[in-house]
């Protein structure tokens, strides 16, 4: 199961569907030059994998040098039914 605290980026999870560099390991170029950013499929996958593991609500935030999930995450920004009553 991937940790997404454990890595200096959370998207460092899980391994890249385009490069294939393994989780923990930043993406290459096909020239083999370290990439600016990771690959868009690899961030797709990272989603996924995240909201399987934690639930469409997680969130991940920045803890210092690290990261920490916060299982309500989205709850907390989205309104809230009683909060949308008008009287």
């Amino acid at each position: 199961m991937p940790d997404f605290t454990a890595h200096r980026h959370p998207v460092l999870a899980v391994r890249c569907p385009d490069c294939g560099r393994a989780p923990g390991v930043w993406c290459r170029r096909p020239s083999g030059h370290m990439a600016s950013d990771f690959h868009h499929s690899r961030k797709v996958e990272a989603d996924r994998v995240f909201i399987d593991q934690h639930g469409p609500d997680a969130s991940i935030l920045r803890d210092g040098d690290g990261w920490i999930i916060d299982p309500r995450g989205r709850v907390g920004i989205r309104p809230q039914p009683e909060q949308l009553a008008l009287f």
